[in-house]
């Protein structure tokens, strides 16, 4: 069953015009769409334009041209609809700290035009489990409580998507865990997730597909195991009886990382190249091969051999 596209962005550009310079390209002919009910994950180094785009879909940043389509709704023709469609949790906690969760949320709701019968407060607060601080100030909370607080905000007009920038910057291990939890039931509860991050080990275990920013330009868009599997490197280390030398380059797309004493390891490409070419190449010294380690690759391969490029 195919599922639908809950938003589709084609060509999208912006460009910021600076008088003394040339023109900056923070976006460069952006092709991609999210489909309903995923986690996609929206990587890239700073300054690759994650935040633009998100800025674009939140209205506080004018695209250059393209098109933009969410949850049904056309950027230039509905933008209210475009920004009721979505709830963003920004990377800064923007927090009133002389307010209680419950207040702001009823407070935000409003800023919405949710009515008061129509709000889920209470629901929200359970979700992201802030029941019992409902009535604390916000001074007074955790910064994972503060954390969780902003998804509770993102959450007030029922979005069915919602956009988490860089959410776990900065925060501890444990933080971290706990807001997964909280995302991965929102995900439950069938809310689409987009999320930038820096943490690729977290996109890897969150994200069903991946694309991948550079400099405004999306240099990769797949599923997260396309991915690592297209770009796998193994390391691979072999223990021998005696020392030989290999250079970088013998076989196809070998790059040797160290040769000493009676250790060998390199680095090869998976889809150009057999493991059992490489045992061949260190047995024909008639060396023996006393063990071999191997460690594949993952998501922070993918991600500097394309930011490289």
């Amino acid at each position: 069953m195919n599922k639908k596209n809950v938003i589709s962005v084609e060509n999208l550009n912006k460009i910021y015009s600076k008088k003394s310079n040339k023109p900056v390209h923070a976006i460069n002919n952006l092709n991609l769409d999210v489909q309903e009910g995923e986690i996609f994950g929206l990587l890239g180094p700073n300054g690759a334009g994650k935040t633009t785009f998100i800025n674009i879909l939140a209205g506080t940043v004018i695209k250059t041209s393209g098109k933009v389509n969410v949850w049904g709704f056309d950027l230039d023709k509905n933008p209210r609809q475009v920004r009721a469609s979505i709830g963003i949790v920004p990377q800064e906690v923007n927090l009133d700290p002389f307010f209680s969760p419950k207040k702001q949320l009823e407070l935000q709701a409003g800023l919405y035009g949710v009515k008061k019968k129509d709000r889920i407060t209470d629901t929200i607060l359970k979700l992201v489990s802030l029941e019992d601080q409902a009535n604390s100030y916000a001074r007074s909370l955790s910064g994972g409580m503060k954390r969780r607080l902003l998804i509770a905000k993102s959450l007030v007009h029922q979005p069915p998507i919602i956009i988490l920038d860089e959410p776990t910057a900065g925060v501890d291990v444990n933080l971290r865990k706990n807001l997964w939890e909280n995302l991965k039931l929102l995900h439950q509860q069938g809310v689409t997730i987009i999320l930038t991050t820096h943490y690729l080990e977290e996109a890897e275990k969150m994200c069903n597909r991946i694309g991948i920013l550079s400099k405004g330009n999306l240099v990769a868009f797949d599923s997260t195991k396309n991915l690592i599997n297209k770009f796998q490197k193994k390391k691979v280390t072999f223990k021998v009886d005696k020392l030989i030398k290999i250079k970088d380059g013998e076989l196809d797309s070998i790059k040797l990382l160290y040769c000493k004493e009676n250790e060998i390891s390199m680095t090869y490409e998976k889809n150009r190249i057999n493991i059992e070419e490489i045992v061949k190449l260190i047995q024909k010294n008639n060396t023996k091969i006393l063990d071999i380690s191997t460690e594949d690759g993952d998501l922070e391969d993918v991600f500097l051999e394309l930011t490289k490029k």
